[in-house]
């Protein structure tokens, strides 16, 4: 692949990213008011400086006019991050930073709000008696019951050793904790071994730069338990890094393509070819997927499933099939350009497709929540419905509509990283992978 192309193009991106890419190939500081296009984008901008009734926030107007000529694209895979989030997004990348020791979900019907989703052992907020299902409330001195769920991240993340004050809502009753971060490993990998002898890994995901080295010890220690039988889930998993989905699928073929990348009028060219190692896991194998398996995760079921390797099982996959170069900008931030489309070892394209399972099962792991909608009660005032045999309080809003949303079903998880639980009966796909090896 011609990568110095690439980076030189996206560069020039880079330097002029608040205009929509043009016919002429790109622009420089110098040349962008040779077009009308050009010399409209100054003109507007230095308009709104000169007249807009309000104060011009620079920053917003400059970022504003970023997204709006990436989204000119069409294209949900090309973004821009800002420097604040990019900072959480590196830190994510590399596999560990300061922070106290949770993941959160969103609490509010919008996905704002903080909810604790899981505690990991070991860490500050299990030390300090945080426990799932615990709300965010204040950080400091600051309210984040509607703010950002990555909001509230950056504002928990921090130095290791430094403290921080948070106050949770437990079952609608508050308490603050002083937490002193500590360091915090992500780990992508989880395992156990089913009886029958056997093997079950979960890659959750492979925006992890540690992920590739967790995924080998996982493998590793399956074949020194006399796995000879295995399980490889890659449900929920969006993907991440290319080479990391190229390591994975190479630890279970000897030869032969993994996946190709198509750049603009270009040819296909081999991206990642399998060897054959000593550390190759040769035994049966079973690959779960579901509609939410994406990207890297397509790259290794499809490798696997051209070449007969494993049996794929679960759903339709989401259809990712385009590779993003990221560049770094002069402000911090990062811009990732959809810049190749991938090909399965037999030349097949994935994108807005997917990788058809060879046994179609659903995912029965999460069920649609009971929820409904209602109006004519009087504004601002509360309404008690029975929901299956308990009491539920709802609030009718200014217009004097009233929603309810029931708790999605959480599967059970392990606050110890790296430790798989699973459920071998309610699990559809699971159990029919299991039946697979039998």
């Amino acid at each position: 692949m011609n990568r110095n192309r690439l980076f030189v193009v996206a560069g020039t991106l880079a330097l002029t990213a608040a205009v929509a890419y043009a016919q002429m190939g790109g622009y420089t500081a110098q040349n962008l008011g040779n077009s009308s296009e050009g010399k409209t984008l100054l003109t507007v901008l230095n308009d709104l400086n000169k007249y807009y009734l309000y104060p011009v926030d620079q920053d917003k107007l400059l970022r504003g006019a970023i997204n709006g000529a990436i989204g000119s694209l069409n294209d949900e895979f090309t973004y821009y991050t800002e420097p604040s989030n990019n900072e959480i997004d590196a830190e994510n990348l590399s596999g560990s930073f300061g922070g106290i020791g949770v993941t959160l979900v969103g609490v509010n019907g919008d996905g704002t709000g903080g909810k604790v989703d899981n505690v990991y052992k070991g860490n500050a907020a299990s030390k300090s008696g945080v426990q799932i299902g615990d709300v965010f409330v204040k950080i400091g001195d600051k309210d984040v019951t509607g703010a950002k769920l990555d909001d509230i991240v950056k504002l928990v993340r921090g130095p290791i050793g430094s403290a921080v004050n948070v106050t949770f809502a437990r079952q609608g009753k508050p308490y603050t904790v002083k937490l002193t971060r500590d360091k915090v490993n992500i780990i992508s990998v989880e395992k156990t071994v089913l009886p029958g002898k056997i093997g079950y890994i979960a890659l959750n995901t492979f925006y992890n730069e540690q992920a590739s080295a967790q995924f080998r010890e996982a493998v590793a220690d399956m074949k020194k338990q006399g796995v000879q039988k295995l399980i490889l889930d890659l449900r929920d998993n969006g993907g991440g890094l290319l080479s990391a989905g190229v390591d994975v699928a190479d630890q279970f073929l000897q030869s032969g393509p993994i996946v190709s990348l198509r750049e603009r009028d270009a040819k296909p060219q081999v991206y990642g070819q399998a060897r054959n190692q000593p550390s190759d896991y040769t035994g049966r194998l079973v690959v779960l997927v579901n509609k939410n398996s994406a990207s890297a995760s397509e790259v290794v079921s499809g490798a696997l499933q051209d070449a007969g390797r494993a049996t794929i099982i679960g759903e339709q996959t989401f259809g990712k099939g385009v590779a993003q170069i990221p560049v770094t900008l002069p402000d911090g931030g990062k811009v990732a350009i959809v810049n190749s489309a991938w090909l399965t070892p037999k030349g097949r394209e994935i994108h807005k497709k997917g990788i058809t399972p060879d046994i179609v099962v659903t995912d029965t792991r999460y069920t649609l929540p009971l929820n409904f909608t209602g109006g004519g009660a009087t504004p601002g005032s509360k309404l008690t419905i029975t929901v299956a045999g308990k009491p539920v309080t709802v609030t009718a809003d200014k217009d004097g509509k009233f929603t309810y949303t029931g708790e999605v079903k959480r599967p059970e998880r392990s606050s110890t990283q790296g430790e798989a639980v699973v459920d071998t009966q309610g699990d559809a796909i699971l159990k029919r992978g299991i039946q697979a090896l039998q």
